[in-house]
């Protein structure tokens, strides 16, 4: 336990440091938006970090985890950046600008903003560090984890890609998208970052490190009830024309066959 703690407050100090780093280049940008691409990239961090910190964990459950966590953070980082290239700051931090002032706001993004995600990340990054601090073969809870982790990662990225085709589609704009993965859940994306967590704590748990699996609890907290489907579903409620029928027939959040 010594261990995880020493190794755990270690993974703090980098996620802060590296958020200060963020912060430094959004001030000069004046722009706090550029915190969101770091968000999947921060994992990746401190994911390597905790595996080079755990000799005694099992070689091949480190290297399931690092590859996961490598492979969803580069992608959901990447997919952002891509995104927001050339956009505004987004509509959430703007509204933190005119609250606060601008000429007060650049400092109180580091400890609101900045300063917030990276202790956010750290809570969550437990499962990471709990999957690879500890010993033992592979069981059939790795397995199971392994299963949840790619159903995840298909329909994050996989409901990506079609988002995007369908908003560069103009006969589009104004439209809803339900078809493929949104035919059966209103956000699937979010569901698969979930499900790919979910494959994070599982591993944690097959490791033995059970309360460490409580960063995957957190992170589906945060993205069902926070900052993901609930902040959502309020702005597309009101902004959306034909989204109160879309909610009658289709799954908020696990997918499931379409209502008649």
């Amino acid at each position: 336990m010594t261990d995880f703690w020493s190794i755990y407050i270690g993974g703090l100090a980098i996620l802060l440091a590296g958020m200060s780093i963020v912060w430094v280049v959004s001030v000069i940008l004046a722009n706090a938006s550029i915190v969101d691409p770091f968000w999947g990239l921060s994992y990746v961090i401190v994911g390597w970090y905790y595996f080079a910190q755990t000799p005694g964990g099992d070689e091949v459950r480190k290297n399931l985890l690092v590859v996961f966590v490598t492979l969803w953070g580069l992608r959901l980082s990447l997919y952002l950046l891509w995104r927001n290239w050339g956009q505004v700051e987004d509509f959430r931090y703007q509204a933190f600008r005119r609250k606060y002032g601008h000429h007060r706001y650049w400092w109180i993004s580091f400890f609101q903003t900045f300063m917030f995600q990276g202790g956010l990340a750290w809570i969550i990054s437990s499962s990471l560090l709990g999957a690879q601090i500890r010993g033992g073969g592979l069981n059939i809870i790795d397995y199971l984890a392994i299963g949840i982790w790619i159903i995840g990662i298909i329909f994050e990225a996989g409901s990506d890609i079609q988002l995007a085709r369908f908003k560069a589609d103009p006969a589009k704009e104004g439209k809803l998208l339900t078809t493929g993965f949104w035919k059966y859940t209103r956000h699937p994306n979010y569901f698969g970052d979930a499900a790919c967590w979910w494959g994070y704590g599982l591993l944690s748990i097959a490791a033995g490190s059970y309360l460490a699996a409580f960063g995957a609890i957190v992170m589906t907290i945060l993205i069902i009830r926070v900052s993901g489907v609930s902040l959502l579903e309020k702005s597309l409620r009101a902004d959306k024309p034909g989204y109160m029928d879309y909610t009658r027939r289709t799954s908020a959040f696990f997918p499931l066959p379409p209502k008649k």
